[in-house]
């Protein structure tokens, strides 16, 4: 892996140069193996939180750790294209708007000790436009290429604080485009719902059922590019204890395996099916 500037980054991508890169200033990596019409995203996986804030911040690392979604890219990491966040959100969101992307209160509690100076807020929100700015230029050039694309915008929530039965995996629908790719979305649904995994944890998928796909990355790119789609998927936190901070690599690993089929696949029967 290179540690490349966003211009350098972006050249490659117009330039289709495949590589493993990850942003000079560590906010943000991106590989592509190969220039397919699909890509995957990890927007909430980064931990990173700049120690300059560390002394201001009232949530714990832990707290952090609750709401963020680890191993989110170790569960897309062999798929040929995959960009993932390094810091937290907690530092600055990618699932929000620019101008919300830097919180003041984080779930309900304060989040700074003090309210945060313009100069810590502007390197903050740097990284989320750069960010952006490649997102931009690797959606572009999948369209321009391939005249349709597929996005897997990987997420994970907290399934033990719902007080009812929630789903294995849940994905978002209502910012998309449900009447043109409603049958695609259904494949998807479907297809989540066959993957095993240890312990007799349950194999359920649904739609709108516990979020409903209103994250900023989805709506950047389904408002910039109006042949991409996005599925924003939420797998339950099965995968670790969400209380004690202790992640399950076996089942890491298994959601990891059988994505290795099923994701292809899924975005391989959207192309034929949008393609012409």
């Amino acid at each position: 892996m290179e540690r490349l500037s966003v211009s350098k980054i972006i050249e490659n991508i117009n330039n289709e140069v495949c590589f493993h890169a990850v942003a000079d200033d560590y906010s943000f990596t991106l590989k592509i193996d190969k220039y397919v019409h699909y890509a995957c995203g990890a927007v909430h996986d980064g931990h990173q939180f700049r120690k300059e804030l560390w002394d201001n911040c009232l949530h714990t690392e832990y707290e952090r750790w609750y709401e963020e979604d680890p191993e989110t890219k170790a569960m897309i990491a062999s798929h040929p294209i995959v960009i993932a966040g390094c810091d937290s959100r907690f530092e600055y969101d990618l699932n929000r708007t620019p101008e919300e992307a830097v919180f003041e209160t984080a779930w309900g509690k304060q989040l700074w000790k003090t309210p945060l100076p313009d100069t810590q807020k502007k390197v903050s929100q740097q990284k989320h436009a750069n960010f952006y700015k490649v997102v931009a230029a690797l959606i572009s050039k999948l369209e321009e290429k391939f005249g349709i694309c597929i996005v897997y915008d990987m997420h994970s929530y907290n399934w033990q604080r719902w007080d009812r039965e929630v789903p294995t995996w849940n994905l978002g629908t209502s910012n998309v485009d449900n009447e043109r790719f409603g049958t695609c979305i259904e494949d998807w649904r479907k297809a989540l719902a066959t993957i095993h995994l240890p312990h007799g944890i349950k194999q359920t998928s649904a739609i709108n059922n516990t979020f409903y796909g209103n994250g900023y990355f989805l709506k950047f790119i389904t408002q910039n590019f109006k042949n991409t789609l996005v599925l924003a998927t939420e797998i339950a936190k099965v995968y670790c204890d969400e209380y004690n901070q202790i992640i399950y690599p076996e089942v890491v690993s298994a959601v990891e395996k059988q994505l290795k089929v099923i994701l292809p696949k899924h975005a391989s029967d959207f192309y034929n099916a949008f393609s012409s």
